[in-house]
Order: C-alpha cells, then sequence, then structure tokens
C-alpha cells in the first residue's frame, strides 16, 4: 500500500483498469502525450500505446459521441473532459443518448462508459472552470454520479465504474488533486458505487456531504470536538446515484439533526434532495431544522473565490444553528 495524491490514485485506477481489461480505452483532449491538463494519465501512453489511449480535438460533444459509440461495439471507453464546465457542449449525448441506451434498446444495449471530469472551485479557475454540476446529471434516470473525496476512494471508486452497465459521471474535485494524500491499495481496488461512508462517527448532528466539502466538514467536526462542542457525524456521499438513502436516513435518525454541505449553487442543488428525503422520510426523529451551507446562486466569482465556497466557519454556524433549534 502506497501513500498517493487524489491525482495519482486516479492515474492508478486508470492504469490497473486498462491492465484488468482491454477494452477499456482513453480518449480526450491532451491525454496522451502531455498527460492531461491536470497530469491524471501521465504515463499511460507509454504503457498501452496510442491505441488505447486516444488525443481528441476540442469538441467535447466529438469526444463523448465517439466514447458511446464504443460502448455500443463493446469497448469500455473513459472519456476525459478537462473542465467539468466544458462538459455542457457533450450535456445531449450524455442525457439523450448514453443515459437511455439501455432503456429505449429495452435491455439490449448498454452504454459503459466514463466521463471523467474535473469539477468545482480551489484553484482561481474563475467562472468557467470552477462549476459544480452534478445536479444536472443525478436529475437524469439511467446515469451514475460519484465524486469521490479521498485517494483510496478514487482509486476504488473509478475502477468500480470502469466494471458498471451504465455510463457514469465521474466527478473528481480539483482543488483536492494534490492537497488530499493518504494510503492507497496497490493493485486492482474496489469500492462499491451506491454506498455512502461514515467519515467521523458522531451523535448529535448529522452532515452530510460528498467531494470536496467532505475535507471542510471535518474540520469543522474537528474544531466542535476540541473544543468539547458537539459530537459531529460526517457522512460523505462519495455516489450522489445511486443514494445510499438508508445510510443517510440511519444516521440522522441516530443523531436527530442533520446539516447538509456542498459547493455548488444552493437552489435547487443536490442538496434540496437530500433534504426532502429527510423531511419525507426522517422527520419525526428531527430535534432541530434541517440546515443547508452552498455556495451562493451567482456565476463562481474569481477574486471572491473565498467567499463564495464554504468553509468551515459555515458549516459550525450551521451546527450551531440546528442544535439551538
Amino acid at each position: 500500500m502506497a501513500e498517493r495524491t487524489l491525482v495519482q490514485a486516479v492515474n492508478d485506477g486508470l492504469r490497473e483498469g486498462m491492465r484488468r481489461d482491454a477494452d477499456v480505452i482513453l480518449l480526450g483532449e491532451d491525454i496522451g502525450k502531455a498527460g492531461g491538463v491536470f497530469r491524471a494519465t501521465e504515463g499511460l501512453l507509454d504503457e498501452f500505446g496510442p491505441g488505447r489511449v486516444l488525443d481528441t480535438p476540442l469538441a467535447e460533444n466529438g469526444i463523448v459521441g465517439t466514447a458511446i459509440g464504443m460502448a455500443l461495439y463493446g469497448l469500455r471507453p473513459v472519456a476525459e473532459i478537462q473542465f467539468s464546465d466544458f462538459i455542457f457542449p457533450a450535456f445531449d449525448q450524455i442525457v439523450s443518448e448514453a443515459a437511455k441506451m439501455r432503456y429505449r434498446s429495452n435491455g439490449q444495449y448498454s452504454s459503459p462508459i466514463v466521463v471523467r471530469a474535473p469539477v468545482g472551485g480551489g484553484i482561481k479557475g474563475g467562472l468557467y472552470h470552477s462549476q459544480s454540476p452534478e445536479a444536472y446529471f443525478a436529475h437524469t434516470p439511467g446515469l451514475v454520479v460519484v465524486t469521490p473525496s479521498t485517494p483510496a476512494d478514487a482509486k476504488g471508486l473509478l475502477m468500480s465504474a470502469l466494471k458498471s452497465p451504465d455510463p457514469v459521471i465521474f466527478l473528481e474535485p480539483k482543488r483536492l488533486y494534490r492537497t488530499a494524500k493518504d494510503e492507497v491499495p496497490d493493485g486492482v481496488h474496489e469500492e462499491p458505487l451506491g454506498v455512502a461512508r461514515i467519515a467521523r462517527d458522531g451523535t448529535d448532528v448529522t452532515v452530510l456531504t460528498y467531494g470536496s466539502m467532505t475535507p471542510t466538514c471535518l474540520e469543522a467536526a474537528a474544531e466542535f470536538a476540541a473544543a468539547g462542542g458537539p459530537s459531529v457525524e460526517v457522512l460523505d456521499l462519495r455516489t450522489l446515484i445511486p443514494l445510499d438513502a438508508e445510510a443517510v436516513l440511519a444516521s440522522v435518525r441516530k443523531t436527530g439533526r442533520c446539516v447538509i454541505v456542498h459547493e455548488a449553487p444552493r437552489t435547487c442543488g443536490f442538496g434540496a434532495e437530500l433534504a426532502a428525503l429527510v423531511a419525507e422520510r426522517a422527520l419525526g426523529s428531527l430535534l432541530g431544522p434541517i440546515a443547508r451551507v452552498a455556495g451562493f446562486d451567482t456565476p463562481f466569482p474569481y477574486t471572491l473565490e473565498h467567499v463564495y465556497l464554504p468553509d468551515a466557519r459555515r458549516v459550525t454556524r450551521a451546527v450551531e444553528h440546528v442544535m439551538a433549534g
């Protein structure tokens, strides 16, 4: 078991997946010799050659459309989108074609593609390189939506995604690419899709989160623990669709309080779905209001990025609010 950053774990997951299955093909902009804009595919061209690591034109709809065609012919393509903000030219291909292939063919065909995309802020990318589009895809039946927060999960969930019979939107929080570092199992390592992870056990309040906000929530929980405050349970969802609803409900029923944290804009964000789930199925267990901490309903700013992104202080205030409710 070696210590790796999150982006190194993604690279390792792709490498092991390609070694395991010769049908796994990578395609995207500058993913070959350059190794991708974040170097997530570095070295893979040297090992697997240009027949399996394909540099493409700057045309996201073409990248994803080609991947869908490959999948229908039996391959397992992994399409890289340089930034999640650039995924929208391929939106129709993803939600109208890939997501519906199994349904429209009555199970005769599927589209087992993985669309990888660096997501979120934290690198001073401004409004065109910092968006969090997970709610768009979570709203589309037929897609699996995954966003890891640790290197081990990045590799394990990615390797599971490479075996999924359905298309997977794999959102990688780029602010964690080189700041998150821990031990990652060598060789084949899989984490099941659709299973949440208790990142920190607690008894007084549940914090539901995912992706880049998981370390932020853990920081807030640690501050409460050091000050003798409420015991905060942090549940890292890991997979948004399929959602581990039972893990969410079990945690909220245990603690009686719920705070939801994500960096995407608040209105119609994935947190709204989580709040509805808790209200519909665990209302009798609640001892206080449900609180949401999210990005603001504005384009993602450049200069004020640090104001837009939820931090431990905003999470702390939300926890105090629900504890007082």
